[in-house]
């Protein structure tokens, strides 16, 4: 059976993973992705005011969040976090050695780093690291460069979609990595993102940063944001003419960027450190659009409500108390709540209800509450997961 692809289906691609000793497992733990040429490329990375050393060298290399790069270089197993200015020289050191590897510049290679923080990287196995993947470098090796970018991950997270743009089949493929300290404010741990699309940075920076938005930008495990957050999206051009800005085409290839991120978002809720459900909640009616992410967020994060839908219950109490808290407005008297497809509050007053049906949806391994606000048009959905015993236990146990 042949390998899976994801990261280098789309043309103009090469990969590679390997183990190279950051992590004391055998578990592969770097990968490099780079374009055959320079690609268009565009860049969200945390807004935690604590950085990783890599994310700092991103935004150096692409400091309006877009430009042409050649490709990029990740760790995982060690965050490269909080290691002062010898950090940032062991950053600048992975992104030259990739560049003088490929025939580039060390200002058109992106590094992410994701792990513990505070230790510095084992810089010699990184080198000898980087050596092997480059040497490695193909169309052949997807698997083991997703593995490479995986921490307490318990599964692979990839996507793909394919459609067709001014006659030619345009790919865009994703892959993402991330199962806990996930509350993404521009971006959501390590994600990449490849096209063959023809488009030029600085409209597939507009269009990556409102999918992200919808998707990767909706997802929390657990409240807390990463310092170490970096997607990026990069372009090709293999694949047919460029696309014109505010064309049916850039329109057509934005929907499927959106998608391969919403899909990715999706997988990475749902394998939420501990989890054993995803929750997906909608919040509609709201007085606004920011309103409805603020509510919808507000009861993604909530501990007690995720707690409740992890033991089975369909307390729609903590819906209310989780929206009610937050800073959006909210009428009591004039929300609604369904879990599932059924109703159990509506317009401020409990609703009796098949609790046999709630409990079998509760059941299930996606549970899906929306929240009827009452008070306008605005919409957003939050995946988030059940929070169960075993997210204390791999948290109680990280860093040792």
């Amino acid at each position: 059976m042949p390998k899976p692809r994801h990261i280098t289906l789309p043309a103009g691609f090469v990969a590679a993973g390997v183990h190279c000793g950051i992590k004391t497992t055998r578990q592969d733990d770097l990968a490099v992705i780079v374009g055959e040429r320079s690609v268009s490329a565009a860049v969200l990375t945390t807004s935690n005011q604590v950085v990783g050393a890599p994310v700092t060298w991103c935004r150096r290399v692409l400091p309006a969040g877009c430009g042409r790069i050649r490709g990029m270089v990740i760790n995982s197993g060690c965050s490269n976090v909080c290691t002062g200015r010898a950090g940032i020289r062991d950053a600048e050191a992975m992104a030259a050695q990739v560049a003088k590897a490929v025939g580039a510049e060390k200002a058109e290679v992106l590094v992410a780093s994701t792990g513990v923080i505070g230790h510095r990287l084992p810089m010699a196995k990184v080198r000898r690291g980087i050596a092997a993947a480059v040497r490695s470098l193909g169309r052949s090796d997807d698997p083991s460069v997703l593995r490479a970018i995986m921490t307490t991950d318990t599964r692979e997270k990839s996507a793909v979609v394919q459609t067709r743009i001014g006659g030619q089949t345009v790919t865009v493929a994703g892959i993402i990595k991330g199962a806990g300290m996930i509350a993404p404010s521009l971006a959501t741990m390590i994600a990449v993102i490849t096209t063959d699309a023809g488009i030029a940075s600085r409209p597939l920076y507009r269009a990556f940063k409102a999918a992200v938005a919808g998707s990767l930008n909706a997802v929390t495990i657990d409240s807390d944001e990463s310092t170490s957050d970096t997607a990026v999206v990069m372009a090709s051009g293999r694949a047919g003419r460029r696309i014109a800005p505010a064309s049916p085409a850039a329109r057509k290839f934005a929907a499927a960027l959106a998608e391969v991120c919403r899909e990715l978002a999706m997988a990475m809720a749902t394998d939420g450190e501990g989890a054993t459900k995803l929750i997906v909640i909608r919040v509609r009616g709201a007085a606004s659009a920011a309103d409805a992410e603020i509510a919808a967020k507000a009861a993604a994060n909530s501990p007690l409500l995720k707690c409740a839908v992890h033991g089975g219950d369909p307390n729609w109490g903590r819906v209310l108390a989780a929206v009610g808290k937050s800073p959006a407005r909210v009428d009591a008297e004039k929300i609604s709540v369904s879990i599932g497809q059924v109703a159990v509050f509506s317009r401020g007053r409990p609703r009796k209800f098949n609790l046999r049906a709630v409990k079998k949806h509760l059941s299930g391994g996606a549970v899906a509450i929306d929240v009827n606000l009452g008070l306008g048009r605005g919409e957003f959905t939050a995946y988030t997961c059940d929070l169960s015993r075993e997210y204390v236990a791999i948290n109680a146990d990280y860093h040792t």
